[in-house]
């Protein structure tokens, strides 16, 4: 099963690398294949590295793709931690 899904980056500083590392955390255990994709360039979104260099800034819409047989509950986990702003508010 496949979803894709926008969201919005509202953490102040962006994609910055405490909220990276928060995601590579979250998708550790998790079997699906995410993917983010921003101004046309689609990365691996267990690499910090290629979050980093996404270099997505406050109110950036990323587009979540995320394809495997856990993918409903690893997009849930997803969007909740864009939403809490991975812990930051």
């Amino acid at each position: 099963m496949k979803i894709v899904r926008k969201v919005k980056v509202k953490n102040s500083l962006g994609l910055h690398t405490r909220p990276a590392a928060s995601i590579v955390k979250l998708l550790q255990p998790r079997k699906s294949a995410v993917q983010f994709t921003h101004k046309h360039e689609t990365i691996n979104a267990r690499s910090i590295m290629s979050i980093l260099m996404l270099a997505a800034r406050k109110n950036t819409v990323i587009e979540i793709s995320v394809e495997g047989d856990d993918a409903e509950l690893t997009m849930q986990h997803l969007v909740d931690a864009f939403e809490s702003e991975f812990g930051e508010k």
